[in-house]
């Protein structure tokens, strides 16, 4: 009966998280088409066949069947019917192909923007109300990474780093500094065990990590929560968003570039990541929902077909050349594009199933 309670608090959880990202990315197309004056036929949350919806005065607001998507479906000038001169003006007008191209350009960048002020929001409510992480004051290791140095010399969580090398280590970070500017060089830990109290000495060699260009043997500290005031909590969670996409950016560029393994997840794994933040509770959850936010921008922002930075693409190219693409070479695009895409959700979804299946 728990395992099914909890089942369901993942897909409430994983429904509303991801909802809550679609129509903020969506809601940004929208109200920056408004503005620039072009028409919104539709204004859907979800994809599939329609649930129900509503018609406002120009734009129809619906629902559909799977909540793993959305769209705004703008007037385009080939739909603009055939009527008297003077209406058809109008139309055309407020069709987007009418509009100056960084008009367009803002529109489409408009929905991966307000995912990212979406994951900064996220990030500042989670610190004002449940508090900063810092590392305690005692240096106690939190979390040892299987398979890593620390591991495998023994090391475990609770345990309490005294000094590395004959060097008193007084913080954390002097405990990441010798660690980090040491790689591939053997190291003597003094560490007080959690278990039996005692005082050893432990060698570790740390392993070089290429994606961050410094030593790690797979250690994390103890983490305790501080109260910090509003205005510190709207400056870490700002800082927290640039540097989770500067780290983002970087790692899809070592991944792209083979200096980094290729690992990407669907619904299914998204899903259980949500799932193991519903069970840590609401400030993970906070954080882990601003940690999505982010990597929706950051992966609608990039250069694909059928997704927000495909289009960009176009339109620089279009800029360039002076000249629209026609119809059918966009049609085309749109339509390799989401092929393309519909087969790599088969393929990150395949690869989730085969992750839970041989855990």
């Amino acid at each position: 009966m728990n395992g099914l309670f909890e089942i369901l608090k993942t897909v409430i959880a994983f429904i509303v998280i991801f909802g809550v990202l679609v129509f903020v990315h969506e809601f940004g197309h929208f109200i920056i088409a408004k503005r620039s004056g072009i028409k919104v036929l539709e204004f859907a949350f979800g994809i599939g066949p329609k649930l129900f919806g509503f018609q406002g005065k120009e734009t129809l607001y619906s629902v559909r069947i799977l909540p793993l998507g959305g769209f705004c479906r703008f007037l385009s000038a080939e739909e603009v019917e055939e009527s008297d001169q003077v209406s058809r003006e109008e139309l055309l007008a407020r069709s987007f192909e009418s509009k100056s191209i960084w008009k367009r350009m803002a529109v489409i960048v408009a929905g991966p923007l307000m995912n990212f002020i979406l994951g900064a929001v996220l990030f500042v409510v989670a610190f004002a109300f449940f508090g900063v992480a810092v590392a305690d004051n005692q240096n106690l290791i939190g979390e040892v990474s299987l398979g890593k140095p620390a591991a495998t010399a023994g090391l475990a969580a609770g345990d309490r780093i005294i000094a590395i090398n004959g060097t008193e280590t007084p913080d954390w970070n002097s405990v990441t500094q010798q660690i980090h500017t040491n790689p591939g060089e053997k190291m003597s830990f003094t560490v007080e065990k959690a278990d039996t109290k005692q005082i050893v000495t432990i060698e570790i060699t740390p392993a070089y990590d290429q994606e961050l260009g410094k030593g790690l043997i797979g250690i994390a500290p103890s983490y305790t929560m501080q109260k910090v005031s509003v205005l510190k909590s709207i400056q870490y969670g700002f800082l927290q968003t640039v540097e989770f996409t500067r780290q983002l950016v970087l790692y899809l560029i070592h991944m792209i570039t083979g200096k980094a393994p290729v690992e990407l997840s669907g619904p299914i794994g998204v899903a259980q990541v949500i799932g193991e933040g519903v069970k840590q509770g609401m400030s993970s959850l906070f954080t882990l929902a601003a940690v999505l936010s982010i990597n929706f921008g950051v992966l609608n922002i990039l250069p694909l077909p059928a997704l927000d930075g495909g289009q960009l693409a176009v339109m620089t190219f279009e800029g360039i050349r002076r000249k629209p693409l026609s119809i059918e070479k966009k049609g085309w695009i749109q339509l390799t594009g989401f092929a393309l895409l519909i087969a790599l959700m088969i393929a990150v979804t395949y690869q989730d199933i085969l992750r839970i299946v041989t855990k």
